[in-house]
């Protein structure tokens, strides 16, 4: 009995094709009529990072007293600014959740932690009622190793235990940093350091 491979062949590709569509991620339309792609954090995504661009501080800050620190949420990316102009670094983010978790507009850093203890918000714990009340410093903390305290109520810039959050819109509405490069930022930066997000 002769089987009919062009069939078979189908049903394959039919079958392969459903697989990918059911674990295709999730897609969000933006406002500017561009899609998105949010994966689930469980699987491992490989990032080229080489799309980020270096900045010009001009277009953004008057000047460079006391440094400055833009946080462009689209890109995902962190530039930094000394003072003299010696020094800009450029670092890959993650950002908030949804637009209404983000806040746009000047702020600064009002304090610095090094080893900062974590506490959600109201509105955090509303939305997740099993969440501690309280994670002191260490490994699980998720505020990762260092947090700049911005001057807006609630906001840091800060690092994560949870690498696989860098690069995505994962967070509650902080900029979370690598610990390696939160570590970094937190050295070059001063209280008094002006903050942009974008």
């Amino acid at each position: 009995m002769a089987v009919d491979r062009s069939v078979k062949l189908g049903r394959r590709a039919f079958l392969a094709s459903g697989a990918a569509f059911l674990s295709a991620p999730a897609i969000a339309q933006t406002e500017t009529g561009t899609t998105e792609v949010e994966r689930d954090l469980d699987e491992i995504v490989v990032r080229n990072i080489s799309s980020f661009r270096s900045l010009d501080w001009a277009p953004y800050f008057d000047n460079l007293r006391n440094g400055a620190v833009l946080v462009d949420v689209t890109s995902r990316a962190l530039h930094y600014w000394s003072e003299d102009e010696s020094v800009y670094k450029l670092y890959p983010t993650s950002v908030p959740l949804t637009e209404d978790l983000t806040r746009r507009g000047r702020t600064k850093v009002v304090r610095k932690v090094e080893g900062p203890s974590w506490r959600p918000t109201p509105s955090m714990k509303k939305r997740n009622p099993e969440w501690p009340d309280f994670v002191g410093p260490g490994p699980d903390n998720p505020l990762g190793t260092h947090a700049l305290y911005l001057s807006w109520t609630y906001y840091r810039i800060h690092g994560t235990h949870d690498t696989r959050k860098i690069g995505r819109r994962s967070s509650n509405g902080c900029i979370g940093l690598y610990n390696e490069h939160i570590s970094e930022l937190f050295s070059l930066t001063k209280v008094g350091t002006q903050v942009l997000l974008i």
